[in-house]
């Protein structure tokens, strides 16, 4: 009998109706529950599950059904309205039928794996925070209002004490649980989570770079995880890091990854996203994202989003991107139809840096894509490529380039030249091509732009095999543009035997080969008679410093001619002494001794005495300097 008044008490709302111990007030928002009724629903054993229905084990039956996506929760009432403000203000509406549940919840945050966790908290059972389910059941508590007015530690303090001390002080956490948000919004965006998840890793990023030290490799450590994120957590985050003073060089490297790793690859066959069959007169498209159904091909919300979002964050200093990852944003712009300015951006920066683009990047596919994916049947015949948008990129270059000259006051030949040139021959093979297109594209750089027109003259020549049907006035306003003058010897060669060319331009050709091999000989004729000249001015130069040392060989010889003679009468003379010394007397000595004695009076005062002894002195006065001159 006990029971049966408690369940029926049950019946009705528990805002309104007073219990057996007494009754809440109108303004509390706290709601008594008889303790013994709470004891006996709180005991619940643990709970039984079915394929699409949970029910909690207790010795009293459940009095409320709640369905949260298609699984039914068959619980009590005064657990739920003890910890959720949500189901202590809400109105149950009575039952239509046996299959009907007393509650609906739409769209609660989690689903109902999250609500079954936050059941098992409301009866009292232990629950693991975690943080797979920190960002759902933060969301879920704040759906269901389980304040601290209701109970001292309740979940919503519990979940964001989690979030604050656990998750927000760990890299890898703050990763997983941005991740987790992806499901969750706008809750998590009403609650602050997905922002200060997003300001705690760019936070972390700039701390982690500086105390790293500008190493390149120790400056992208953080890539594969950001890239990982959602594009629109990612943009938070380069957003952050360029308020924060990043390099730009830096966040660049990060949106081209991030574009690796969620854009469809353009290089999958030649000519970017379409290949080309020229075999016919029509062209044959065939848009490739990786997926083999027609249905499926095309651009998609999710990629024109991404697309749009990293053009946005670009950083604004021209050396910082590329111009072949501009060109490629921008084929993507166009393949999946995103936003004129997006387009009109793209054209801009890439044609800042147009001198550094490569033939191949600029081959951009002339499509015109419809919103299911599809090529669009257009009357006009179209173009295989989009030379419209290169002529405007060229006309950005030109006046971006004026104003460098104009600055530097260094003007001259262009570096883009080659480039237009050999884009001019490959777009030349389109037999749809009009040839006042060819023309106003070949005209747009200046005269003194190109230093040599073989690469002019190769594409006309193309244009010119691929449109055999031109009249003979189109050939001649096509070969107009091409100055004979500036063709090498060996395109005039082939030029001149070019049945392709008008004959006026054929003649030109050849009057302009002849003037070239002219003055090719008499440069030649100059050359050899300067070497000429300097050969012989060197020889010259030599005969003279041979000359020189011939002179001062014979003097040497001379001098040693005398030497030896010197020494030769030296040597006679001695061994005349020494045969006079044995066959001499005393007195003979003595008269020597004389001798000697008015030889050294005679070299004294110069005065000759006697002839047979005055030829060797005279001969070891020579000797002497002779001797210093050798030396």
């Amino acid at each position: 009998m006990q029971e049966a008044k408690v369940m029926d008490k049950m019946k009705f709302p528990v805002e309104h109706e007073p219990d057996s111990d007494g009754i809440s007030s109108a303004d509390d928002q706290r709601i008594i529950v008889p303790s013994k009724f709470i004891g006996a629903a709180a005991a619940a054993d643990g709970f039984e599950k079915k394929e699409h229905s949970w029910s909690a084990m207790s010795q009293v039956p459940t009095d409320l059904s709640i369905q949260v996506q298609e699984i039914t929760f068959y619980v009590h009432k005064y657990p739920l309205i003890s910890k959720c403000g949500y189901f202590s203000r809400i109105e149950l509406q009575p039952k239509k039928s046996d299959s009907c549940c007393d509650l609906k919840l739409d769209n609660f945050p989690g689903g109902s794996e999250t609500f079954e966790i936050i059941l098992k908290f409301c009866y009292g059972l232990p629950i693991s925070l975690n943080v797979s389910n920190v960002a759902a059941l933060r969301c879920a508590s704040e759906f269901l209002e389980m304040t601290e007015e209701l109970d001292d530690g309740n979940l919503i303090s519990k979940s964001e004490a989690f979030f604050t001390f656990v998750v927000l002080s760990s890299w890898r956490d703050s990763i997983t649980v941005l991740k987790s948000c992806e499901t969750l919004s706008p809750w998590t965006e009403n609650l602050q989570i997905v922002r200060r998840c997003c300001d705690t890793i760019a936070w972390k990023i700039c701390r982690e770079t500086s105390t790293i030290g500008g190493i390149v490799n120790g400056d992208k450590w953080w890539f594969n995880d950001v890239c990982t994120l959602r594009i629109d957590y990612f943009s938070r985050i380069i957003s952050v890091l360029k308020a924060k003073g990043m390099k730009p060089e830096i966040t660049a490297s990060c949106i081209i990854k991030y574009e690796e790793n969620w854009l469809p690859s353009m290089e999958s066959e030649r000519g970017g996203t379409a290949s080309i069959s020229y075999g016919r007169r029509e062209m044959q498209w065939k848009i490739i994202s990786g997926r083999k159904q027609e249905e499926d091909i095309g651009p998609t919300k999710e990629h024109r989003m991404i697309v749009e979002s990293l053009v946005s964050l670009l950083p604004p200093e021209k050396e910082a991107i590329p111009c072949k990852f501009l060109l490629k944003m921008l084929k993507m712009a166009l393949l999946y139809s995103a936003s004129p300015a997006i387009v009109s951006e793209l054209e801009k920066r890439a044609g800042l840096v147009l001198e550094s683009a490569d033939v191949n990047d600029l081959l951009i596919p002339s499509h015109a894509v419809g919103d299911q994916g599809k090529l669009v049947n257009s009357t006009e015949e179209q173009t295989m490529h989009n030379i419209d948008i290169v002529q405007r990129m060229l006309e950005y270059f030109l006046l971006y380039d004026q104003q460098q000259q104009q600055q530097q006051q260094q003007p001259g030949p262009l570096a883009i030249s080659k480039l237009l040139d050999s884009y001019l021959a490959e777009i030349a093979r389109d037999p749809k091509l009009p040839v006042t297109k060819f023309l106003f594209l070949a005209q747009s750089l200046p005269e003194n732009a190109r230093t040599s027109d073989d690469g002019l003259y190769r594409a006309i020549d193309t244009f010119l095999k691929t449109h055999p049907s031109l009249s003979d006035h189109e050939r001649r306003r096509l070969c107009k543009i091409m100055n004979c003058g500036k063709l090498s010897l060996d395109a005039c060669a082939h030029a001149a035997q070019n049945d392709r060319l008008p004959l006026r331009i054929m003649i030109q050709v050849l009057f302009s080969e002849q003037m070239k091999i002219k003055a090719a000989i008499q440069g030649n004729v100059q050359t050899e008679t300067a070497d000429k000249s300097d050969q012989e001015s060197s020889r010259s130069s030599t005969n003279k410093e041979v000359k020189a040392l011939k002179i001062e060989l014979e003097k040497v010889k001379v001098q040693m001619a005398e030497l030896q003679r010197d020494h030769s009468e030296l040597q006679q003379e001695y061994q005349k002494q020494k045969v006079s010394q044995r066959n001499s007397s005393g007195w003979t000595v003595g008269w020597r001794k004389i001798r000697k004695s008015a030889l050294f009076n005679f070299k004294v005062d110069g005065e000759e005495t006697d002839e047979s002894h005055n030829r060797p002195i005279q001969s070891r006065r020579r000797s002497f300097p002779r001797r210093q001159s050798v030396s």
